[in-house]
């Protein structure tokens, strides 16, 4: 059982590779982003949003 759809990982390689040519920006700020992290984020959220398969983001849940 994959972790991760195809779509997913084409859209990682796509981040990575704008990353590496540095014109991958950031959302909101509009930034270059520098970091392999956060370029492999920002792939996987443009997945998410296109619908494949990806698991859901963790959330830290606060103790009361």
């Amino acid at each position: 059982m994959t972790k991760y759809g195809k779509k997913a990982s084409e859209k990682v390689k796509k981040a990575m590779h704008e990353r590496k040519e540095e014109t991958l920006e950031s959302g909101r700020s509009g930034k270059k982003v520098t970091s392999k992290k956060q370029a492999i984020a920002i792939g996987l959220s443009q997945a998410r949003k296109a619908g494949a398969k990806v698991p859901r983001k963790k959330f830290s849940s606060k103790k009361i």
